[in-house]
C-alpha cells in the first residue's frame, strides 16, 4: 500500500482543530499555506495563464479561494472575484484572508460584469467538505456557468457539490480539470462518480505536523509500488516454475472460449508456472492453437473434474461459466474440491452463488461488478454505486472472503485490513473481457504465493496500469483485453 490514506470529512476537521488547537498553527497561516499550494498547481499546470477568475462561498473553502485571489494580485495575475456572500459576514480565518485581499488592493467584482470567457482559468472555491445537500439558487446557476465555460477549472479541496464521502453528486457539481485537496486525502475524491469531476487530484500537506493526526485513523488506503513489490518479489536463481504455482481456469461453456482465453493468457503473463484450462468439449482441442503455453481439459462431466484440480494451487472459476446446469455443476465441483486453496470466482461463478448462496471460504476472492454486486446484497446497483466502500465492506462481511468491487475505482476489502482503493485505470477499460484478465492475473499471482491481500492488490494495480499503459498507446476507444494483456511486462517489477 502506498502512503496515501484516506480520511472521512468528520476526520479531517479533528486534523484541522488539532493543528490549530495543539500545534500552534493558526487558522489563517494554514488557509495561506493551502492558497498558496494551489497557487503553485495553478502555475505549474497553466503556466501561460494571467486572468483568473475566483468563485468563492462564504466558509472556509471560500477563504482558501479570497487567499488565493490575493496571493495572486501580488504576484502579478488579473484576478475577478466573485464572493457569493456578505463580506461582513465571514468569520474566522476567511475574515482574516478576506482583510488581507483587500490590503493587497482587491475588491469584489460585481456579477455583471464578470465575463468568463476573458479567464485563463477559473477557481472553484464555492463549497468545501462541509456540503451535505444540493447546491441551489445563485450558487447553482454560477457552477452551471463554470462548467459551461471554457476556461480550465481548478477546485480547492473538493469540486463544489461532490460529497466528500462518498464520491457522489449532490446535484449541480463542478466538473474540475485539476483538484488540489489540502491537509488530508477525502474519500470522496477517490470513489464513486468522483472521476467525473475532480480531474487530476493533487495533495498539498500544507506542512501539517503528524501529531495533528494522532487521534484520528484513516478510513482506506491507497494500492501503490509496495503493492506490486509484495506481488511480485525477486526470483531465485534456483528457482523454476513448480515455484510459481500451477492455475486452474475454468469455465467457457460452449460458444464462449474466449472468456478463459484471456484469463489465462492473462496469467501466463503475470507469471504462474503452469496454466490449465477446464472447459467445454466443444472447444477444448482448438484453446491450445490460440495459446500453446497452456494445458486443457475437456469437461464433458463435470462430475469428474477433481483429478484435474489435484494440482492446482490456485483456482478461477467463472469466466465464460453459464449459468446451466454444466456451469453450476463445475462450480459446485470446484468450491466441493477446493480443499483450502485460494479460488477466484468471477462472472457467472458469482451469480450462480446470488441465486444460490452458500458459505464461502476465507481463501476465495470474489471479483464483482457493480452489477454482480447488487445481486450478491440483494439490493440496486445504484444503491452499490451510491457508496462503493461501503458496499465493497458489506459483501466482504456478507460472504466473509476477499472482495475486488470492479469499477472506476476498484475496492479491495478483506477480513481485518484497511480496505483500499486503486486510483489507475481508465474508461477504455470499460469493454468486454478486462474483467475476465483482471481473474487471470489474480490467479496467476496467488497461485505462486497465496490468496494473501498484498497479492491481490498487486494484481489489481497491474491489471489498472498495464490498461493506462495500452490506452497511452491506442487510445481509449480502440482498447482491448488482448492490449492490457500485452502491456503487462511493462508494469509488473523486473529485476
Amino acid at each position: 500500500m502506498s502512503d496515501a490514506q484516506l480520511y472521512l470529512p468528520d476526520a479531517v476537521r479533528r486534523i484541522d482543530a488539532t493543528a490549530i488547537e495543539h500545534c500552534g498553527i493558526p487558522g489563517y497561516e494554514l488557509m495561506r499555506r493551502a492558497a498558496g499550494s494551489a497557487l503553485q498547481v495553478l502555475r505549474e499546470r497553466w503556466p501561460q495563464a494571467r486572468r483568473l477568475f475566483v468563485l468563492a462561498g462564504g466558509g472556509n473553502n471560500g477563504g482558501d479561494g479570497v487567499d488565493l485571489a490575493r496571493q495572486a494580485i501580488e504576484g502579478g495575475f488579473e484576478v475577478q472575484l466573485l464572493l457569493l456572500g456578505e463580506p461582513e459576514r465571514l468569520a474566522g480565518a476567511a475574515a482574516e484572508a478576506w482583510q488581507a485581499f483587500v490590503a493587497a488592493g482587491g475588491q469584489c467584482c460585481p456579477e455583471s460584469a464578470i465575463e468568463l470567457d476573458g479567464a485563463d482559468v477559473i477557481v472553484d472555491a464555492l463549497f468545501g467538505i462541509g456540503l451535505a445537500r444540493p447546491i441551489e439558487g445563485r450558487a447553482a446557476a454560477w457552477v452551471q456557468r463554470v462548467n459551461a465555460a471554457s476556461a480550465p477549472t481548478l477546485a480547492l479541496d473538493v469540486p463544489s457539490g461532490l460529497d466528500a464521502r462518498t464520491g457522489t453528486p449532490l446535484g449541480v457539481t463542478v466538473h474540475a480539470d485539476a483538484t488540489v485537496t489540502f491537509i488530508a486525502r477525502k474519500l470522496g475524491l477517490f470513489q464513486g462518480a468522483a472521476a467525473a469531476c475532480v480531474g487530476e487530484v493533487v495533495f498539498a500537506d500544507c506542512d501539517v505536523p503528524a501529531a495533528a493526526f494522532a487521534d484520528v485513523s484513516p478510513v482506506a488506503g491507497v494500492l501503490g509500488d509496495d503493492d506490486l513489490q509484495a506481488a511480485w518479489p525477486r526470483r531465485g536463481s534456483d528457482m523454476h516454475k513448480g515455484h510459481f504455482g500451477h492455475l486452474v481456469v475454468v469455465g467457457g461453456q460452449a460458444g464462449m472460449p474466449g472468456a478463459v482465453l484471456m484469463a489465462a493468457r492473462a496469467a501466463l503473463r503475470s507469471g504462474v508456472g503452469l496454466v490449465t484450462v477446464i472447459t467445454h468439449p466443444d472447444h477444448a482441442a482448438f484453446l491450445p492453437l490460440a495459446q500453446a503455453e497452456i494445458m486443457v481439459r475437456a469437461a464433458v462431466d463435470p462430475q469428474r473434474i477433481a483429478p484435474w484440480l489435484e494440482p492446482a494451487s490456485a483456482i478461477v472459476c467463472g469466466p465464460g461459466l453459464g449459468q446451466g446446469d454444466w456451469g453450476r455443476a463445475l462450480l459446485s465441483a470446484v468450491l466441493e474440491q477446493a480443499a483450502g486453496r485460494p479460488v477466484v470466482l468471477d462472472a457467472d461463478a458469482l451469480n450462480l452463488i446470488a441465486g444460490e448462496p452458500r458459505d464461502l471460504s476465507p481463501q476465495i476472492v470474489i471479483t464483482p461488478h457493480p452489477g454482480e454486486a447488487a445481486r450478491l446484497l440483494e439490493c440496486a446497483t445504484s444503491e452499490v454505486q451510491a457508496d462503493r466502500l461501503a458496499s465493497a465492506l458489506a459483501l466482504q462481511a456478507r460472504w466473509n472472503c476477499t472482495v475486488v468491487l470492479k469499477g472506476a475505482g476498484t475496492w479491495l476489502a478483506a477480513p481485518e485490513r484497511l480496505p483500499t482503493v486503486c486510483t489507475a485505470g481508465n474508461p477504455g477499460m470499460g469493454v468486454g473481457g478486462m474483467g475476465d484478465a483482471l481473474s487471470g492475473i489474480i490467479g496467476g499471482v496467488v497461485a505462486g504465493r497465496g490468496a494473501s491481500v498484498d497479492a491481490v492488490g498487486g494484481a489489481v494495480l497491474a491489471h489498472a496500469r498495464a490498461g493506462d499503459v495500452a490506452a497511452a498507446r491506442l487510445g481509449q476507444a480502440s482498447l482491448l483485453p488482448g492490449d492490457l494483456i500485452d502491456a503487462l511486462p511493462r508494469v509488473l517489477p523486473r529485476p
